[in-house]
């Protein structure tokens, strides 16, 4: 098993296919649809195998990737937050999605904050990026409350439509957590 991470209301731990059927229902939620994209994620069985040909590689090549969100006052597993290596990306992404039941109560914005750190203290990486459709403006604000900066648009392979994208370095990183104590 590797890192998990944890916060004031979460426990942040690699996703398996024990997640596998939240993976399915986050997957398919109308935002997830819209703003991310439709993965043809169907059942559970076929969420069990996204999780093990696109998520475990890259967890077990590079000691990280999508983590499952628990609550700690009850168990319940509430979404996703990872760092990925994501095609069509020149470095590491972070990325978050949420059960619609748990949106806007400050999840995201405690995982994201998390693995942002640990992104810099304990996996060595130098600057996060990160990717959000145009009229997702919750994404948007989360991501510069993180302290990322809109750099410019991208394109991902196999898709057209431009997206919106987002940088923050260690070096700025640093600083911010020191200006805000």
């Amino acid at each position: 098993m590797r890192k998990s991470f944890e916060s004031d209301r979460l426990t942040i731990r690699p996703t398996t296919e024990a997640d596998a059927e939240l993976v399915y229902e986050l997957m398919n939620t109308p935002k997830f649809i819209q703003f991310v994209g439709d993965r043809g994620i169907n059942s559970c069985v076929e969420a069990k195998n996204y999780i093990k040909t696109k998520m475990l590689p890259q967890l077990h090549s590079l000691g990280y990737s999508s983590y499952t969100l628990v609550t700690k006052v009850d168990g319940s597993k509430i979404g996703t937050c990872g760092l990925y290596n994501r095609e069509g990306v020149d470095g590491i992404d972070i990325g978050f999605g949420l059960l619609p039941a748990y949106e806007r109560l400050g999840y995201a914005y405690e995982a994201a904050s998390i693995l942002l750190q640990a992104a810099f203290t304990d996996f060595g990486i130098m600057e996060i990026k990160a990717i959000t459709a145009k009229d997702n403006v919750s994404s948007q604000r989360l991501l510069e409350k993180l302290g990322l900066a809109l750099i410019g648009t991208t394109t991902l392979p196999n898709d057209t439509e431009e997206i919106l994208l987002y940088t923050i370095d260690k070096k700025k990183y640093q600083e911010r957590i020191i200006e805000n104590g």
